[in-house]
């Protein structure tokens, strides 16, 4: 069985160094590990699109799962790990969490990812 990842709080955005910079702290290693395990599922990139398509775009738990073809529960279960990876926030207004992407860390993570100047 693979080794798991470690628990650590990964919701601030990432700032490491690009990955061409040479080699990473096993740190900061860990910490891009940690969202792009997040990420590593075709419903959560779906989600991420569908919220990043519009900057000011909030949607229910519900909304985003009849968007993406999928139950409520389970979109709750995908958006709590985008949130936990500070991909994604939510905010309780009544009885409904809004969820909305999380601009900045997204742009973190595509600039460690970036081999280019």
């Amino acid at each position: 069985m693979p080794k798991s990842l470690p628990v650590m709080d990964i919701s601030a955005p990432i700032c490491c160094a690009p990955l061409a910079a040479g080699p990473m702290p096993s740190d900061d290693a860990v910490e891009l590990a940690l969202r792009l395990k997040a990420l590593a599922d075709p419903v959560r990139i779906q989600m991420v699109s569908l919220l990043m398509g519009d900057p000011d775009l909030e949607m229910t738990a519900s909304a985003i799962a009849a968007a993406v073809g999928i139950s409520g529960g389970t979109a709750s279960h995908h958006l709590n790990q985008l949130r936990g990876a500070g991909l994604v926030t939510s905010q309780r207004r009544g009885v409904n969490n809004l969820y909305r992407a999380e601009p900045a860390n997204l742009e973190a993570l595509r600039a460690v990812l970036n081999t280019c100047c």
